[in-house]
């Protein structure tokens, strides 16, 4: 497993947090470092209609966790779930792009009126501090390498419409409610614990798993799309760095979350096959619909105004994400407690 030992903010045994869509991907590994670094209080809303509850189950014998099972569309169960909270991060969405063109409702549905439910809730509740999921899936058409936050262009996808109405809203309820805000523009987040199971899984985990079950995977195009991969822990970080952050400058803005470097698709194959030692070779298909060609994050910003600062890049976390799996199908029990 990765090195979870970074500790980017003071002590934090007087701080109460909430975390939506903790049962997630991104929002466990969050939940499990504040868990780790003896938060006062953490809770987790989460639906789990794409959570995990194994992941629920990793942190239930902490005394200052507590698990809420409910849904950000309904509006009461987002004030009960800010009820004495200090600092939100917001985790909770429908993503994929492919799944938004199947269901754009659903995905509009959940990100755009639940993020303002939670929105609404903290501003009603007290909350100090709200930091959210966007995506770079905001730069739509807009080509230019790398991707700066201020250069932006028309959403490809519902899903990037849909994060892009939720950096409108934070910034309307910044200025409106007087409130402290920051949205995280994710670059291709992997690691430890992401799913490769349903027909919106990311590549990441599908292509270890098809190599690791030797079963057939597949590449939409050429394979020379390429994207600024990112490991788990630098979204953490990120997230924590902006729960906490003391520059005004850094309030109502949005940062890329990233690496600044860029693999292809076809690369990142050939990179998992040689760490598993295949020879498999993979199947070739139609580009996706809504898909950017190329993704490659300008992160000067963050670093300036957030401090952050990338702490494993890919090859690294690729490696250690397999580790993962590895352990995963040769156990069949990946429940790893805190």
């Amino acid at each position: 497993m990765y090195d979870k030992s970074y500790h980017y903010t003071a002590n934090l045994q007087a701080c109460t947090f909430l975390v939506t869509g903790g049962a997630g991907f991104i929002g466990s590994h969050i939940v499990e470092y504040l868990l780790r670094h003896q938060a006062k209080k953490v809770r987790v809303l989460d639906d789990l209609s794409t959570g995990q509850l194994s992941n629920v189950q990793l942190f239930e014998k902490h005394d200052n966790y507590e698990f809420i099972e409910g849904d950000i569309r309904d509006y009461e169960t987002c004030v009960k779930a800010c009820d004495g909270i200090q600092y939100l991060s917001h985790q909770a969405a429908i993503g994929s792009v492919p799944r938004s063109v199947t269901n754009p409702m659903y995905t509009t549905s959940v990100n755009v009126s639940g993020f303002v439910n939670v929105l609404k809730a903290a501003q009603e509740q007290g909350v100090q501090r709200i930091v959210y999921a966007s995506s770079s899936s905001v730069y739509g058409d807009e080509n230019t390498l790398p991707k700066e936050e201020a250069k932006i262009g028309r959403p490809l996808s519902p899903y990037a419409a849909s994060k892009l109405t939720n950096e409108v809203y934070a910034d309307v309820f910044s200025k409106v409610y007087n409130m402290k805000i920051i949205g995280l523009r994710y670059f291709n987040v992997f690691g430890p614990r992401q799913s490769p199971k349903g027909p919106y899984a990311a590549v990441i985990p599908l292509f270890i798993e098809g190599l690791l079950k030797q079963t057939a995977i597949y590449i939409n195009g050429d394979g020379l799309q390429s994207r600024d991969f990112t490991f788990v822990e630098n979204a953490v970080q990120a997230n924590i760095r902006s729960l906490f952050a003391n520059q005004t400058a850094a309030f109502n803005q949005a940062f890329n979350v990233a690496v600044g470097q860029r693999f292809s698709v076809l690369e990142l194959y050939q990179m998992i096959a040689k760490f598993v030692n295949s020879k498999q070779q993979p199947i070739h298909r139609d580009e996706r619909v809504g898909d950017v060609k190329h993704s490659l994050a300008n992160i000067s910003k963050a670093q300036k105004l957030l401090n952050y600062q990338p702490k494993v890049y890919f090859p690294e976390g690729l490696q250690q994400t397999i580790d993962y799996f590895k352990v995963k199908y040769e156990t069949g029990d990946m429940r790893q407690e805190i």
